[in-house]
């Protein structure tokens, strides 16, 4: 708190004023971060449009969000404190990937109700979709082996990922 208190020019008792915890500062930080660079929770899933179409737009927005370098940041920090602070992991999860997947899984039980996609577990579809785009260049950029992969390449996941999907739950 003190370093933060220096760098953002108050003091710690103010900090404490806003923020009784370090776990409500963190919460504060997550739901920023969200806010400003989680674009895939704006993207609009609409179920009477063409399924492909717009699982494309969320995942682009997706991809772009992971590998914005302030979310690439917090999940470093997020999984580097996990073990020592597991409320830290659970809230991040919580506020962030959970309210994503939650969504995801609702516009994809839309869609198999309306006989878009194969009847199953909505959820377990959502997470094998999101599953099959993190699957790429992420893990190389998490751990500092490469940058946030152009655009082409990021297509590229994206493609494969759809494919994948809709062989999988297409209808």
């Amino acid at each position: 708190m003190s370093s933060i208190a220096a760098k953002v020019g108050g003091s710690k008792t103010t900090l404490w004023t806003y923020f009784p915890s370090k776990q409500d500062l963190f919460a504060a930080v997550v739901d920023d971060l969200v806010e400003r660079y989680g674009r895939a929770l704006d993207v609009e899933l609409d179920p009477d449009t063409d399924v492909a179409k717009s699982l494309r737009l969320m995942g682009r927005a997706l991809l772009e969000t992971i590998h914005s370098q302030p979310i690439i940041d917090l999940h470093r920090l997020t999984i580097g404190e996990a073990g020592r602070f597991p409320e830290l992991a659970r809230l991040f999860y919580e506020r962030a990937p959970a309210r994503g997947k939650t969504r995801l899984a609702h516009y994809i039980r839309e869609a198999m109700a309306r006989g878009k996609l194969r009847t199953g577990d909505a959820a377990d579809a959502g997470r094998m979709f999101v599953g099959m785009l993190q699957a790429g260049s992420i893990q190389h950029h998490l751990l500092g082996l490469a940058g946030k992969p152009g655009p082409k390449a990021l297509e590229r996941e994206l493609d494969a990922a759809l494919d994948a999907f809709m062989r999988a739950w297409g209808p």
